[in-house]
């Protein structure tokens, strides 16, 4: 029995050769004219037929493209994704190279179908040291790049764009400066507060100036500060440029003549290297604020008395020490960030994963080198 059907820019027959077993011959083009058609035809023909094995013969097909490749995914959904029900004969292999591309065998099949046993021990460990030497080789590139940059900013200042450096040290600190303010305050009160509960019982409340002053200044100030700015803008470096990497925008730029990390990074680099001490600075004075009102409405501390012990316990090394640490926890944070952008592979989840690992990463490097920083110190 045999039904014949046209369609725009195809038409195609049924043959029922046996009880059940049905195959559909197209001719002409699998195209954007004729997919929806195909497509609605197929699913009455499957629906009332109810066929148990389908063929399609595309042998008199003179033009397939995507749209007929989704004609056939969409006949294999309705067979039930099942292979062994239905069939594509393709003597003249016009659908090779598609079928092909988008893995037409394993589509829409289960995952555990499609993935079969799984991988061993070794073979896991083996992809695994890949990857990461994959990631050193991209970071010591990544390095080399940034190192060249900023010798080619030293010696073509006009290289660096001053416009982005400047949009990129307001969104680092200016906007960062009502929240790291508002937690180097609370951080401060609870310090003095916690201090004060144990100096109290030795008549020592003075020195819970000098505690919050030294606390802050040289530890906790750069640290928190640092902490802020890789959650605010650690993860905004890693997901604008990620951003551009899923989207090809940065092979755009190269292909244009620009150096993407002259041209993203450095800048970033820059304002994060200005603009970081900066904070740290203020996030200082807003924790020693925040002792002072402690020492003043709890201590009875006089606000001069106060203040005049916070300047006797610091000196300038207790400043410049936290300003330098202040400067590395700012490196860290725009090179973690910058990287993980260029490091960005895939769609849209990267984008969400690669900010992920920018804040991760950057936390983990700045409490990392704290610690050498405090044993150098103590060794000093």
């Amino acid at each position: 029995m045999m039904n014949t059907s046209k369609l725009p820019s195809c038409s195609f027959d049924i043959v029922e050769k046996e009880r059940g077993a049905l195959t559909v011959h197209i001719k002409g083009k699998m195209d954007f004219q004729s997919a929806s058609l195909l497509i609605k035809a197929f699913s009455t023909m499957i629906k009332s037929r109810s066929p148990k094995f389908l063929t399609v013969g595309l042998e008199q097909v003179t033009y397939f493209d995507d749209y007929g490749a989704l004609v056939l995914d969409e006949v294999k959904r309705l067979m039930g994704n099942l292979n062994h029900n239905f069939k594509i004969d393709d003597p003249h292999h016009i659908t090779d190279k598609i079928l092909s591309f988008i893995n037409f065998e394993s589509l829409n099949q289960p995952a555990d179908k499609i993935s079969g046993k799984t991988d061993g021990f070794v073979v896991n460990l083996g992809q695994s040291a890949l990857v990461h030497s994959a990631d050193t080789r991209t970071m010591i590139s990544f390095l080399g790049s940034v190192f060249l940059s900023f010798i080619r900013i030293l010696t073509h200042p006009k290289s660096l764009r001053i416009s982005d450096t400047l949009v990129s040290m307001e969104k680092i600190g200016v906007n960062a400066l009502p929240i790291v303010s508002l937690i180097s305050f609370l951080l401060g009160f609870v310090m003095a507060f916690m201090s004060s509960l144990q100096l109290q019982q030795f008549g020592a409340n003075i020195y819970v100036a000098s505690l919050v002053a030294i606390g802050m200044v040289s530890e906790l100030g750069p640290i928190m500060t640092a902490i802020v700015v890789a959650g605010r803008s650690g993860s905004a470096f890693a997901a604008e440029i990620g951003s551009m990497k899923i989207s090809e925008e940065i092979d755009a730029l190269t292909s244009m003549g620009f150096e993407p990390v002259l041209f993203l990074t450095a800048p970033r680099m820059i304002a994060s290297i200005i603009v970081v001490p900066i904070l740290t600075f203020f996030s200082d004075i807003f924790a020693i604020l925040g002792g002072l009102v402690i020492g003043v409405f709890m201590l009875n501390l006089t606000m001069t008395s106060y203040i005049s012990q916070t300047l006797e316990t610091l000196t300038f090394f207790e400043i410049t020490w936290g300003a330098m640490k202040s400067f590395v926890f700012a490196v860290i944070i725009s090179l973690v960030g910058c990287l993980r952008g260029f490091q960005t592979r895939g769609g849209a989840d990267a984008v969400g994963n690669a900010a992920t690992s920018a804040v991760v990463s950057s936390i983990f490097l700045i409490i990392l080198f704290d610690s050498f920083f405090a044993i150098l110190r103590s060794y000093w």
